[in-house]
C-alpha cells in the first residue's frame, strides 16, 4: 500500500568542510557538486512522485529566493517555505514544520531530510520510505540507517537492538541507541559486529508522534516554537517565524532534544549508496575516481597523479597538477585550497584562521546571489569597482539611489529597461547609460533571456550598504543589498 508522505527539506545550513566552494553566503546544498543539479535540487527531486506530497522547506532569509529559483528550474512547487530568523539546529526547525503541517494535515506522516546528501538511487530510497511508513503510522519515530562499508569516524552510528533482519532493507528494526562519532578502533568494531548502521540524519514519523515527543521531552521548546509560528508573518509566499520567540529557542539537534530520550524508536536500514558529502574526501570518493584514483573537473588537468582531486570552478582558470599523491586541490577565483586527502576534515580550521584574519574569503563568495539574479566584482580600488551583473528574465532591481557613488551601465547581452529619474528607456547590447550620484534609478529585464551588463562604479565609497531603497518587488528593507 502506498502512503502519502510529506517531505520536509532542511536547507538553511552553512557548513565549512567544503570550503572554498561552500561558504556561509552560499552553502554546499545550492552548489552543483555532483552533476547538472545542485544537491538541494536533487534532494527535492528524490521526494517527488507517487506517494509524496509537495515539499515543505526550512531555510534562512538569505536563501529564500535561491530555493524558489532552484525549485522552479526543476519544476517543483513547494507546499510551504518557512523562514528561520536564525539557525537553531534541527530540533526547532523540525518542530516548526510539524506544527505548521498539523494545522492542515494533522494525520500526516513527515519525512525529514537534509538537502545536501547524495543518494544516487532515488527509486530505492523511495521504496525504503514506503517500507517504513507502517511503523511511522503506528507511532514509531523512525530514523534511517545506512549499511556501512567502512569504519567511518566522521559519522554518528546507530546500534540495532538485535541482529539485522535477513533481508536488510525489508522492515524497520528496533533501535537500541545512538552512538557518537567514534574513534577508529570503535568504528572498526562496530563495522565487524553487524549490529550498527551509519546515522543518516533522515527521519520518518507522524505529526502527532513527533509533537507528542516534544511535549514529553522538550515542552519549553514546544511552547516557544508554537509562539514563533503563531506570530509568524506572511511575506511574498514565505512564512517568517517570529524572531523574538525564535531567539528564545535552544540551539540543539533533534537527536539530543528528543530522539535519544524517546522509547518508541525504530531504524529503517538502507543498503543503497549514500553520502553526506561531509568533506572533499567524500566528494573525491563519490565522483568516481579513474583507474589512477584521480578526479578532475573540466577546468583541471592531472599529469602523473594518483588518488587526487583537482577541481577549478571558474572556466577562466585552469588547474594543473603534476606528480601529486593523495592531494585535494580546489581553485576558486578568490581562494585556493591545497590539502592532503587525510586532512579533509580539517578544512574548517582554515575557515577559522581566515575569519580571525578578517578575510572576506572565509564566508563570502565573490559571486553574490540576489532574488533578481547575481553579480560579481571583476576589479575594485579605493574609489571604483567594476561588476558583472546578470538579471533574470522578468526580474527587476529595486528603485534606489546612492549617497557616495555614480554608475555607468554597459549592456553586453539582452536588453535592459532602465529608469533614471523621470526617464525610462530600453538599452540594448553595446549601448550604455550614466547614472549620476544621488539619482533615483532602476534596471529591469523585460526580455525572455538573461540580461548581462557591466557596471562601473566611481565615488568615495562603493560598499553594498550604500543604498536608499524606494520600491522593491521583493519587499526588502533599507540597506538590504541589491
Amino acid at each position: 500500500m502506498t502512503h502519502i508522505v510529506h517531505p520536509i527539506l532542511l536547507c538553511g545550513g552553512s557548513g565549512t568542510r567544503l570550503w572554498p566552494l561552500s561558504r556561509k553566503s552560499y552553502p554546499k546544498q545550492f552548489a552543483k557538486l555532483m552533476g547538472a543539479y545542485s544537491l538541494f535540487q536533487s534532494s527535492a527531486e528524490r521526494m517527488i512522485g507517487q506517494g509524496f506530497a509537495p515539499p515543505v522547506l526550512l531555510t534562512g532569509s538569505d536563501f529564500r529566493f535561491v530555493v524558489t529559483e532552484q525549485l522552479a528550474a526543476v519544476e517543483i512547487s513547494p507546499a510551504e517555505i518557512l523562514i528561520e530568523p536564525e539557525g537553531k539546529n534541527t530540533a526547532p526547525a523540525i518542530l516548526a514544520a510539524a506544527l505548521s503541517l498539523a494545522e492542515r494535515a494533522p494525520e500526516a506522516l513527515m519525512l525529514v531530510a537534509p538537502s545536501d546528501h547524495v543518494i544516487p538511487d532515488a527509486e530505492a530510497f523511495r521504496s525504503a520510505v514506503q517500507a517504513a511508513t507502517p511503523a511511522a503510522q503506528a507511532g514509531q519515530l523512525v530514523t534511517f540507517g545506512i549499511h556501512p562499508d567502512r569504519a567511518e569516524t566522521g559519522y554518528g552510528w546507530l546500534e540495532i537492538n538485535g541482529a539485522l533482519a535477513e533481508e536488510l532493507d525489508a522492515t524497520p528494526q528496533p533501535l537500541k541507541r545512538f552512538v557518537e562519532k567514534p574513534d577508529k578502533p570503535t568504528a572498526e568494531a562496530m563495522l565487524a559486529d553487524g549490529q550498527h548502521l551509519w546515522n543518516a540524519g533522515i527521519f520518518l514519523f507522524s505529526v502527532k508522534a513527533i509533537i507528542a515527543a516534544f511535549e514529553t521531552h522538550a515542552p519549553e521548546m514546544l511552547m516557544q516554537v508554537r509562539t514563533a509560528l503563531e506570530e509568524a508573518e506572511k511575506d511574498l509566499g514565505f512564512t517568517r517565524l517570529a524572531p523574538d520567540a525564535w531567539a528564545q529557542v535552544d540551539n540543539i539537534s533533534i537527536d539530543y532534544a528528543v530522539m535519544e530520550k524517546a522509547d518508541n524508536l525504530s531504524v529503517m536500514p538502507y543498503s543503497g549508496a549514500w553520502s553526506d558529502l561531509g568533506g572533499w574526501d567524500a566528494v573525491w570518493r563519490e565522483s568516481g575516481p579513474d583507474e589512477a584514483g584521480v578526479v578532475t573537473s573540466n577546468s583541471a588537468t592531472a599529469i602523473d597523479c594518483h588518488d587526487t582531486l583537482l577541481r577549478a570552478e571558474d572556466p577562466r582558470q585552469h588547474l594543473v597538477g603534476i606528480g601529486l599523491q593523495d592531494i585535494i586541490a580546489v581553485a576558486m577565483p578568490d581562494a585556493v585550497l591545497v590539502a592532503h586527502k587525510d586532512r579533509a576534515q580539517d578544512v574548517k580550521e582554515a575557515v577559522a584562521a581566515l575569519k580571525k584574519k578578517g578575510a572576506a574569503q572565509a564566508e563570502t563568495l565573490p559571486r553574490d546571489y540576489r532574488p533578481w539574479g547575481w553579480f560579481e566584482s571583476l576589479v575594485s580600488g579605493s574609489r571604483f569597482q567594476v561588476k558583472r551583473i546578470v538579471v533574470h528574465p522578468g526580474a527587476a532591481l529595486s528603485l534606489q539611489s546612492h549617497h557616495h557613488r555614480s554608475e555607468h551601465w554597459i549592456v553586453v547581452e539582452g536588453t535592459a529597461k532602465v529608469t533614471i529619474g523621470e526617464d525610462v528607456q530600453l538599452v540594448s547590447e553595446n549601448q550604455s547609460v550614466y547614472i549620476p550620484l544621488g539619482t533615483v534609478h532602476r534596471m529591469e529585464n523585460p526580455g525572455k533571456i538573461p540580461m548581462v551588463l557591466i557596471e562601473v562604479q566611481t565615488g568615495s565609497y562603493v560598499g553594498e550598504d550604500d543604498i536608499i531603497r524606494y520600491e522593491d518587488v521583493y519587499a526588502r528593507g533599507q540597506g538590504a543589498k541589491g
